[in-house]
């Protein structure tokens, strides 16, 4: 039963995160030999200021 997380900055509409967690979905059935029906994929919208990287806030592009 895979769960598969992924973390974006907020901004992403409800039709563009249902293409990517279908994408996700279809690639880990392949390649992990996982049933569609047991895959996860889960996002979290991160507001602009919760990531960092090298000590410098990372910006919404």
């Amino acid at each position: 039963m895979p769960y598969i997380h992924v973390e974006l900055f907020e901004g992403r509409t409800v039709e563009q995160k249902a293409i990517i967690a279908k994408e996700i979905t279809e690639s880990i059935s392949k390649h992990a030999g996982a049933p569609t029906s047991a895959i996860h994929v889960i996002f979290n919208d991160l507001p602009e200021g919760m990531l960092y990287q090298g000590g410098e806030m990372k910006k919404k592009k």
